[in-house]
């Protein structure tokens, strides 16, 4: 339950944040169907590591990723994301030191592993290494960035 609480919180912050611009419509909406057309295109041309970007603002962006291959560790300076996973499972290695040996592939050494199946919810901080460093057959996951403002 605690999950389901996670993401109604980070989308509620968003709604509330669209609504206080009267600019901006109250709410943003986008039918499953044109998200699994967006997913379709996004697999053709990138088999092993599918991106469907959902929506992209200023302030945060939504994806739907589909990994079919381990990848490099990557931090993000800017802006924390939220993986919640909806389909298959993997490792995902987050935290410690990402290593970039001059003749080799980079790694997170002294990161903390997990393995996160469908229904799971991970939270990375902004400039956390992160890595899925093994898929079982496939893992889908919606991301969601965003930034939050610092407190003075």
């Amino acid at each position: 339950m605690g999950k389901l609480k996670l993401i109604a919180m980070i989308f509620l912050l968003g709604v509330t944040a669209a609504t206080a611009q009267s600019s901006k419509p109250p709410a943003f909406y986008m039918q499953a169907s044109d998200i699994a057309s967006a997913m379709q295109q996004a697999i053709a041309e990138r088999p092993s590591m599918a991106v469907s970007r959902v929506k992209v603002a200023d302030d945060h962006q939504i994806a739907l990723i589909r990994r079919t291959e381990a990848a490099g560790p990557i931090i993000h300076e800017r802006g924390t994301e939220m993986h919640f996973i909806t389909e298959g499972a993997g490792t995902l290695l987050t935290g410690g030191v990402v290593i970039r040996p001059e003749n080799g592939t980079a790694y997170i050494q002294d990161g903390l592993a997990r393995r996160v199946t469908a229904g799971d919810v991970v939270l990375i901080d902004e400039g956390t290494p992160h890595q899925y460093t093994a898929i079982e057959s496939v893992v889908v996951y919606l991301e969601v960035r965003f930034s939050l403002p610092y407190a003075d």
